[in-house]
């Protein structure tokens, strides 16, 4: 079990660092209820109401409707960068405390709060947009490096969320593959993950498409 320390949604603000010239990266924490939604596009909407998405190409939608970070580890990142990261900071919508987010599971689901059901269904690829907000030299490299992603949700039952809520992890499948083991088979640092990516209903439809083609399939 964990706990929701914060909900944060992000408006749009002016970056050169997007092709949209807008950017909605830097969110922050929400006071009292927020409600989360299941997206019906693919791309560009938001699972929390209030939570601007800026590229519509490549963020929001039914697989990435939500993204989780966990504060353990934007505290670690905190003292590698020698830097104060309040929560949102990553672009998360949902800082978590008590929980491997990266080493969540691909299918994993989470309750939050009474009826907010999610399931884990994609890793973060770090983008321009990351590397521009954070300021940070060579940052999507070390990024990248470091695997430590956090998970994408899609939403399974919409419900209305506040920070303090619970999260119980109520479904865990067997398979042991990861948020952050996805990400380094994206990143060509775990080839031996792609195969089994082929057979993982839950996962994002782009992420299974990138391991066929990568496979020759």
């Amino acid at each position: 079990m964990g706990t929701l320390l914060s909900v944060n949604v992000g408006r749009p603000e002016p970056t050169v660092h997007s092709d949209p010239g807008v950017t909605a990266i830097g969110k922050k924490p929400v006071e009292g209820a927020v409600q989360v939604t299941a997206p019906s596009e693919r791309k560009g909407v938001s699972g929390l109401v209030g939570d601007a998405i800026c590229d519509v190409r490549h963020h929001g939608g039914v697989d990435q409707a939500v993204y989780a970070y966990a504060r353990e580890e934007l505290d670690g990142w905190a003292e590698e960068l020698g830097r104060a990261l309040p929560n949102g900071v990553f672009g998360e919508n949902l800082t978590t405390e008590g929980l491997d987010v990266s080493g969540a599971l691909i299918g994993e689901r989470w309750r939050i709060g009474g009826t907010l059901l999610l399931e884990v269904s994609a890793t973060r690829i770090p983008c321009r947009t990351f590397a521009g907000w954070m300021e940070q030299e060579r940052w999507v490299r070390t990024f990248t490096d470091r695997a430590r992603p956090g998970a994408y949700l899609r939403v399974l039952t919409p419900g209305e969320i506040r920070g303090g809520d619970e999260i119980t992890v109520v479904h865990r499948p067997d398979h042991g593959v990861s948020s952050a083991d996805v990400f380094r088979a994206l990143h060509s640092r775990a080839p031996e993950v792609l195969p089994r990516m082929l057979d993982l209903p839950a996962l994002a439809e782009g992420h299974r498409e990138s391991a066929a083609k990568r496979l020759g399939v």
